[in-house]
């Protein structure tokens, strides 16, 4: 079996839990229920453990892998299943979620059956699309007929509330007036099935800066939150939050440097395409110190990504299997075998920590 060392990614647990409080700490002040979301680091085993004993709402994520992985380690739960299921997988769902978002009848109707089979109750959260473009009923009036129709007809499912997503695909801002909309969504709903619904969720991350920036609307009772746990980068560097209360550096990529040579800044020759098939962009700086490291786009896919944390060290860029550094300015010189480390953000968060190459190490 290979000993492998490097490259790995460091896993601070202590500083882990610390943010997961911080952001539910912040949350329940306003009445906001978090489910904490494990998918953008893959659930790691350790990690899923600190999402159970703390005061998360729900485990959740967007694998059925994770959320089973959750279960065979003993945690209870509840667990919220957040991307809108496949028919082939219902089975799997309904064993393994409490809870899921959902917009096809179709695909309740299936889990209707399928949670009656397994004599179990399962949780709808239906999806109202406000823009984004992403899941989700972008006809209402569909949407409140599907949520009567659970209410009057389904027996083995039951309509826990109704949620929205802003900010993934189509890169629309959680305002107040869009937490409004949906809230004015809810109400019609429950005016139709002659109750309050228990859970109205106003997004993920992207919908926290109204927590931090007060305004949240009051019906706003649940958030999905991932990577405002795990990193909180985009926060800050995004909306300009001050997120000084959350550790930046929950996840530290380590790689080893496996050459160091002086070569031109610009390539030489008639350019065509890299390895993947863009033509890339290069500055001709003349002669430069560069550094290579064992770790590449099989690993992380965005090189831009990565933030190395010493000062003076620029990423040029990466092929398949190699990190290339301008290392010229770093003042206090680096060796071949040295290993150099790098903050993260969500994308290349993701892409390690589900790398068969990438090493994970927790520690408290």
């Amino acid at each position: 079996m290979l000993e492998k060392k490097y490259p790995v990614v460091e896993v601070d647990l202590k500083k882990l839990r610390q943010n997961i409080d911080e952001i539910v700490r912040r949350c329940k002040e306003k009445g906001i229920d978090v489910a904490g979301v494990v998918k953008g680091f893959n659930g790691i085993s350790q990690t899923l453990k600190l999402y159970g004993e703390l005061e998360c709402s729900y485990i959740a994520s967007s694998r059925l892998e994770h959320l089973e992985n959750a279960r065979e380690l003993g945690l209870k739960g509840p667990f919220l299943a957040i991307r809108i299921p496949m028919q082939s997988e219902i089975p799997d769902l309904v064993r393994l979620a409490d809870i899921s978002l959902n917009s096809e009848l179709s695909v309740i109707k299936t889990i209707d059956k399928e949670s009656g089979r397994q004599k179990k109750r399962h949780g709808i959260i239906l999806m109202a699309d406000l823009g984004d473009l992403r899941e989700g009923f972008w006809d209402k009036a569909e949407m409140l007929n599907v949520a009567v129709y659970i209410e009057k007809e389904l027996k083995n499912v039951y309509l826990a509330g109704i949620g929205t997503n802003l900010g993934c695909y189509g890169s629309i801002n959680a305002t107040p007036d869009k937490m409004k909309e949906l809230i004015a969504i809810a109400e019609t709903i429950e005016e139709a099935i002659g109750r309050r619904l228990d859970i109205i969720s106003g997004g993920g991350t992207t919908s926290f800066p109204l927590v931090v920036n007060n305004t949240m609307p009051e019906r706003i009772n649940h958030l999905r939150i991932g990577e405002g746990i795990a990193l909180g980068r985009d926060l800050e560097d995004l909306w300009n939050l001050d997120m000084s209360f959350l550790n930046k550096d929950v996840f530290t990529l380590k790689a080893e440097i496996i050459e160091i040579k002086d070569k031109p800044s610009y390539p030489v020759g008639e350019i065509f395409v890299d390895c993947f098939g863009n033509r890339g962009h290069y500055e001709d700086r003349g002669i430069r110190k560069r550094a290579v490291l064992a770790v590449g786009k099989v690993d992380f896919a965005l090189d831009s990504q990565l933030e190395p944390r010493l000062p003076g060290i620029q990423v040029l860029g990466s092929s398949s299997d190699h990190l290339i550094l301008d290392i010229q300015d770093y003042e206090d010189g680096l060796a071949v075998g040295d290993i150099l480390e790098f903050d993260l953000r969500y994308s290349t968060m993701v892409f390690l920590t589900n790398s068969k190459y990438i090493r994970i190490e927790c520690r408290e």
